[in-house]
This record gives C-alpha cells, sequence and structure tokens, in this order.
C-alpha cells in the first residue's frame, strides 16, 4: 500500500511538471510564432520576386555563407571564434529536442536509446558549450576591455553595444546552466539515484561535479532540476528575444542567404519602363505604352476644355 501510494504521488508530479511544461513550452512557441508572422507580414510588403531557381547552388551558399561563415574571412581570429559559437549554439540546441521530449512526457534522457552515439553526441555537447564560452568571454573582452574601434564607433551607440554583451552574456548562462545540470545528472546516475539512468559521456561536467561531491541527493537533484529549468526557459527567452535584437541574423541567416541574389556583383536589373522608353526612341513606330496613351488623351481633353474656355 506504501509503495503503491509512491508511485502514484511519483506519477502525479511527473504529471504536473508535464503539464507546466508543455503551458512554459506552448507559451514561448506562440509568441515568437507571433514575431515571425509580423516579419512575415513586412516581408510580404515588398514586391514579389522568384528564386526559386538553381536550388543546389542556393544550398551550398547557404552553406558556405551562413553556416561557414565565409564572410567573416576577412578578420581570422573573429571568424574562427564567431563560428565555434554559432556552431555551439545550433548544434548544442540539437539537446532541446530531448528536453522537449524529457519535459512533456516526463521522462529522462529519452534518447539514451542510442547508446554510444549518444554518448557522442553529449560529449561533443559539453566540449563545444565549453569552447562557446571561451568565445563569448574573448568577445567580450574585445569588445569592453580592448575596445577595438569598429565596436566604438559613432554609429555604434548605446543599444547596439549593450545587446551585442546581453546576446554573448546569455550563452555563457545558457553554457553554464547545460553544464552544472549534466555535472549533478553525472553525480546522481553514479549514485544510482531513482530516475537518473546512466546514460551519457561527461567529459567537462565530470570534473566539475567535484564541486558538489558531498552534497545529499535532494540537493544534487534540486540543482540538476533548477538548471533544467533555468536552461529551456532561458532558451526560449532567448528565441523571443532575438526578432527584437540585431543578432536576429543567427536565424534568419539561413532563408536571407537561401533567396540571395545570385548574378555577379554590379549587375543591375533592367525597369520595363525605361525599356520602354528606349525602345521608342531608337524605334518611333512602335506603338506607346498604355500609360503614354492615357497621359496624351489627358492633355488633349484639358487642352479642349481651356480652348472652350476661351
Amino acid at each position: 500500500m506504501v509503495s503503491f501510494t509512491f508511485a502514484s504521488i511519483d506519477l502525479s508530479s511527473s504529471m504536473i511538471q508535464g503539464i507546466i511544461f508543455t503551458i512554459v513550452l506552448a507559451t514561448g512557441i506562440f509568441f515568437f510564432g507571433k514575431s515571425i508572422r509580423r516579419i512575415r507580414r513586412n516581408i510580404f510588403l515588398g514586391k514579389p520576386l522568384d528564386r526559386s531557381d538553381n536550388a543546389s547552388q542556393r544550398w551550398m551558399t547557404m552553406i558556405r555563407v551562413a553556416l561557414g561563415q565565409s564572410k567573416m574571412t576577412v578578420r581570422p581570429i573573429a571568424a574562427f571564434f564567431h563560428l565555434i559559437v554559432y556552431a555551439g549554439f545550433i548544434i548544442i540546441n540539437i539537446e532541446v529536442l530531448e528536453i522537449m521530449i524529457d519535459g512533456i512526457f516526463g521522462t529522462h534522457r529519452i534518447l539514451s536509446f542510442m547508446g554510444s552515439f549518444y554518448d557522442f553526441l553529449i560529449g561533443s555537447f559539453e566540449i563545444l558549450a565549453v569552447l562557446v564560452i571561451i568565445a563569448c568571454i574573448v568577445f567580450l573582452a574585445r569588445r569592453n576591455i580592448l575596445k577595438l574601434k569598429r565596436f566604438w564607433s559613432k554609429e555604434m551607440t548605446s543599444w547596439p553595444r549593450s545587446d551585442a554583451n546581453i546576446i554573448l552574456f546569455t550563452e555563457i548562462i545558457l553554457m553554464s546552466l547545460f553544464l552544472t545540470m549534466n555535472a549533478c545528472d553525472y553525480l546522481l546516475q553514479q549514485s544510482g539515484a531513482e530516475h537518473y539512468i546512466k546514460a551519457g559521456s561527461f567529459p567537462i561536467s565530470s570534473s566539475i561535479s567535484n564541486l558538489f561531491i558531498g552534497m545529499s541527493a535532494s540537493s544534487l537533484i534540486f540543482i540538476e532540476r533548477f538548471c533544467w529549468w533555468a536552461h529551456i526557459i532561458g532558451i526560449l527567452a532567448f528565441m523571443n528575444y532575438l526578432p527584437f535584437s540585431k543578432h536576429f541574423h543567427i536565424l534568419m541567416a539561413f532563408p536571407n542567404t537561401y533567396y540571395s541574389n545570385l548574378n555577379p556583383k554590379g549587375r543591375l536589373t533592367n525597369l520595363e519602363s525605361v525599356t520602354n522608353e528606349v525602345k521608342l526612341m531608337m524605334d518611333p513606330s512602335l506603338p506607346p505604352p498604355h500609360q503614354v496613351i492615357l497621359l496624351c488623351a489627358l492633355v488633349q481633353e484639358m487642352c479642349v476644355t481651356l480652348a472652350g474656355n476661351n
């Protein structure tokens, strides 16, 4: 009877957590979708332009420019750290998929069935997380300590400067939460705590876990759960902040580069009205365009009216 009661409490606790998580996730997605719909509406205010041709070339351009950050090669040091931050942001957030499933269904490390590949993924995520933290610290130092000239020019007012710092500090916090969560998870796995199955490789957080040795299981669970919730809520908040940030290119770089102009630089498209004017000058026998006919008719009618009044 007692075991049944405990099992019931644990089940209802998982259900409550699943409901709360689903509400939080749905709220974050709703507001992000609202921002995307506003941006989409503004984009569609422009004239339609078909750029669905050369799909293979467009994919290669997107991979090279958006993911490979090829335009940053003029500044190799910045390009290297920029690539780390960008790749880390994209790749590490693959784990968000697992967090979403675990949060909704009350599971823990649901993708651990992938075995050694899952260990490889978690280990890779941790190494990338450390590299992202290092890269963000370097960028913060370049902006706020070294004060590179291009970051302190007159167009870099308080908001663009603050926006960059917000993004970098947020990345550091998210990566730190991820590693701390894994460190506590690692200790709970080693102690055989219920619900914490042995899964994943922790090359970085296993070292960080030394900071938490000696803590009770309940304390470790509290820290792990706090970091887990803070990590996913932080990601949702970050996602909703991006549409109002100059760093929205983190997401928009992919569609922007895919639908970019593939024509050689300097090549201009012809305006139809200008083309018609040139054709009329070259060959006066051509019939004038419809707008010119209407204009001539209007002028003629005005002339007749003025003549009648005189």
